[in-house]
């Protein structure tokens, strides 16, 4: 008879992740509860609190759930090491470079990359241009100066995708949100410091999960030239609102929104907002709601530029497997998120 509980062996059979290992006597192996491994027979598990508790009972880690986590470090690196490359490139580095740099085939070390980032290497580095173009044009820089600064090869490929780039003219950008006034609220939430900011049309921001100064600044970049002023009493409702929906996501949360962003982009936010509570959509069945089956690259692009966290819920996308993808306020608040409005278990996204 098996030594194995009903608990543990329930979340083993249905892959929930859970604070435990479990080990395969038949294989000599030990998986974390999530493992996509073949189920075992119960007889030939055994459950343990630690690696170190398994590997002492002879058992080595198995390589596909990686229950100690050494791979997924590896891969981390591998990736932060990527994107600082494409940070600190003038050009785009190319495909085959990145790979090579990172000892892979550039198969998988697209696979890797998409998996931690939720973009492609090449929407990566355009999102990194974009940002250095918005940047030089918010402090002042005359565009043709900001355009070389920031790579690009001329002035009339910006002005043709100016809205797909900036989600404005350069001019626009420019001018940095000059003469506007966004009044500000700062609450504590359950993931910490809340920030949300709105015009007057409506909520133009929420942030959450970082420092005060991260968030504030974060909103500084998007309006850079705009009076930012404190406005907790007149914001009350609308962080009492957000509060709400972040402790009870089942409810709901209907702002009036201040949405800037390309058309393709407000599409995108929009198509987000019709996803009920309580439900995922992969990224090709988002691009397939707004009509563009081959724009998933550029859906993801958008759920990761989404500037009002949970409004627009980009936390309900996910990968075409069911994995949790690339989430701008981290993986743990996402799954958390999700496993509050029903939509996933209610185990903790292991961190």
């Amino acid at each position: 008879m098996s030594s194995i509980d009903d608990a543990h062996w329930n979340l083993i059979c249905r892959r929930t992740p859970a604070d435990f290992l479990y080990a395969v006597t038949t294989m000599g192996v030990y998986c974390r509860p999530g493992c996509p491994s073949p189920r075992p027979r119960r007889e030939h598990v055994r459950v343990f609190a630690d690696a170190a508790a398994a590997e002492g009972a002879g058992f080595r880690a198995c390589r596909r759930c990686d229950p100690k986590g050494e791979r997924a470090a590896l891969a981390r690196a591998v990736v932060a090491e990527a994107c600082a490359q494409i940070e600190a490139a003038e050009a785009i580095p190319s495909l085959d470079v990145l790979a090579a740099r990172a000892g892979y085939s550039k198969f998988h070390f697209l696979r890797l990359f998409r998996s931690h980032t939720g973009l492609t290497p090449r929407s990566f580095a355009e999102g990194v241009r974009a940002r250095r173009l918005q940047a030089a044009l918010a402090e002042g820089a005359r565009v043709a100066d900001a355009v070389a600064a920031s790579g690009f090869g001329s002035e009339s490929r910006v002005y043709e995708d100016s809205f797909g780039l900036l989600g404005m003219t350069p001019g626009a950008a420019r001018r940095g949100g000059a003469g506007e006034t966004i009044r500000t609220a700062l609450a504590e939430c359950a993931f910490g410091r809340l920030l949300v900011g709105a015009t007057g049309r409506g909520v133009c921001f929420i942030g959450f999960a970082e420092p005060e100064a991260a968030l504030r600044g974060e909103l500084r970049r998007r309006f850079p030239r705009a009076r930012i002023v404190a406005d907790d009493a007149g914001l009350a409702e609308t962080v009492r609102a957000v509060l709400g929906f972040l402790d009870e996501p089942k409810a709901g949360l209907a702002l009036p929104l201040d949405l800037r962003g390309t058309t393709f982009q407000v599409r995108v936010w929009e198509a987000l907002r019709r996803i009920p509570p309580g439900e995922t959509r992969s990224y090709a069945a988002l691009a397939a709601m707004i009509g563009a089956k081959r724009a998933v690259r550029a859906v993801a692009r958008c759920c990761a530029a989404n500037p009002v966290a949970v409004a627009v819920p980009c936390h309900r996308v996910v990968g075409s497997n069911g994995d949790l993808t690339g989430y701008r306020w981290g993986l743990p608040r996402k799954a958390t998120l999700l496993a509050r409005e029903g939509a996933r278990d209610e185990t903790p996204y292991p961190p």
